[in-house]
């Protein structure tokens, strides 16, 4: 099937499939006229990296999690072992947007937010406050 049909089919933009094509994570046949000629086996990886893609995974562990699926003999043990590393990333991330969020809570705290020119967020940004 061709790129576009690829695309309908997977939900990815016609761009996207190009890229991952491009740095080798999919790779379609060509037919006689150079154009791309994507097999149900290349739909699917690319529905596997839409889906991938989706819940956050990078393009290193999208070629992983291809990798992993491409292997019939792989264990489920080593993508259950991606999948919760991928999760501890994500935890940490979420711990890190809470502190932000705790943060950006006082300074608004702190900001009267009225017609007078004082600021406390932009003298705490600046520096200025020495709480």
């Amino acid at each position: 099937m061709n790129i576009g049909t690829a695309a309908t089919q997977t939900g990815l933009p016609v761009k996207t499939i190009r890229y991952y094509e491009e740095i080798g994570l999919v790779t379609p046949d060509r037919r006689a006229n150079g154009y791309r000629d994507f097999s149900a086996a290349c739909v699917e990886q690319l529905r596997l990296l839409a889906q991938a893609r989706h819940l956050g995974f990078s393009l290193e562990e999208c070629r992983r999690l291809l990798v992993l699926s491409a292997d019939e003999d792989r264990a489920s043990r080593d993508v259950r072992a991606l999948a919760q590393q991928y999760l501890e990333a994500v935890r940490e991330k979420i711990a890190s947007l809470t502190a932000l969020e705790g943060q950006l809570e006082g300074l608004i705290a702190q900001c009267h937010g009225d017609d007078a020119p004082d600021c406390a967020i932009l003298d705490e940004l600046m520096g200025l406050r020495g709480d």
